[in-house]
């Protein structure tokens, strides 16, 4: 044992270059995984009694954000657009939960038709609404809606403004209580194109997400202006890199050079630095559960803390034209 001890003493010192190199690279990975893994929401708040919604809640964040409510003692709505992997997604969450208390809503959001079946279904068979999360959303190529919209446009953001307005009758009776719109660090390169807001003259599916996920923070400054006092509070949020499958769609807007290239950067970058499911969905629950921020509204928030959002998403004018246009879009107006 002392002539080993004493061969790795010598080893370290001949190669202490080398050590030294190899074990400040794992601190730093170590170092970069906690960084990447974000905020962690602490609050132990019980939501026993209440109701919330979740749209997208089958897979990935919206999932995991069920998950959590419902270990709450949440009744926990899945507002989903398969009904097949909503039902499968709904009796995994009540066992992991231990809550069965978990119901399964059909909800299409690229169809206006859909949205307002289902705030019909809410308003005449729940007796309260706590929390509502607009966490569905899509990337994807060129597509329209039902209503003939542009499906990023359209499902990210109009289908998730309809629902929200339409239950506001119920949150304003359950209050205090709270909506969150689930956005992205995409929005600080976005612009809401207001004079081709489908973009049907000049295309770009990444613009198209960007614009749809300034328009969730734009949404959320405007409506919580509109419910100051209501005791409906309102939140955007950045969940952080996750891999979900909101990226299904992804590889059909790469030339196939790009879809090589990602796919093998994102193959080796996956277990480096992009977040899990559960550390994405955080920042959501934060939102949805903690006490120290119920009398603040209008924030946007990433890893469990506000954040200041782009410039062009803390314009209140743009923030009030894109409600007007996206009521006009909907039949609100």
């Amino acid at each position: 044992m002392e002539e080993y001890s004493n061969q790795l003493r010598v080893f370290v010192q001949e190669h202490s270059t080398g050590v030294t190199a190899v074990i400040l690279t794992g601190v730093g990975f170590i170092a970069l995984r906690r960084w990447m893994a974000g905020g962690v929401c602490r609050s132990k708040a019980r939501l026993d009694g209440k109701t919330v919604l979740i749209t997208g809640a089958n897979t990935g964040l919206g999932k995991e954000t069920a998950v959590d409510l419902a270990s709450r003692g949440a009744r926990v709505i899945l507002a989903c657009r398969d009904m097949g992997r909503g039902g499968r997604a709904a009796e995994e969450i009540r066992k992991r939960s231990g809550n069965g208390n978990v119901l399964l809503k059909q909800l299409d959001l690229a169809s206006l038709e859909s949205v307002r079946r289902l705030a019909t279904d809410v308003l005449a068979t729940e007796e309260r609404l706590d929390i509502l999360i607009n966490n569905a959303g899509v990337i994807c190529p060129k597509r329209q809606t039902e209503d003939g919209f542009e499906m990023q446009f359209g499902v990210n953001h109009l289908g998730h403004f309809l629902l929200t307005n339409r239950l506001l009758p119920i949150l304003k009776k359950s209050t205090p209580s709270r909506v969150v719109n689930v956005s992205s660090l995409a929005h600080e390169k976005g612009k809401i194109n207001f004079d081709d807001i489908n973009q049907e003259k000049d295309y770009d599916p990444i613009k198209s997400y960007q614009q749809s996920k300034l328009a969730n923070v734009l949404f959320s400054r405007e409506l919580a202006k509109r419910l100051e006092g209501s005791g409906v509070t309102v939140y955007s949020l950045h969940p952080g890199v996750i891999i979900t499958e909101i990226f299904r769609h992804l590889s059909e807007i790469m030339t196939p050079w790009k879809r090589m290239y990602w796919g093998a950067l994102i193959t080796v970058l996956t277990p480096l630095i992009f977040k899990s499911t559960n550390q994405g969905a955080q920042t959501t629950i934060y939102c949805a559960v903690e006490e120290s921020i119920a009398n603040t509204s209008g924030l946007y928030y990433s890893d469990c803390a506000p954040k200041q959002p782009a410039p062009q998403a803390c314009d209140d004018e743009a923030a009030k034209r894109l409600w007007d246009l996206s009521s006009s879009m909907v039949g609100l107006a």
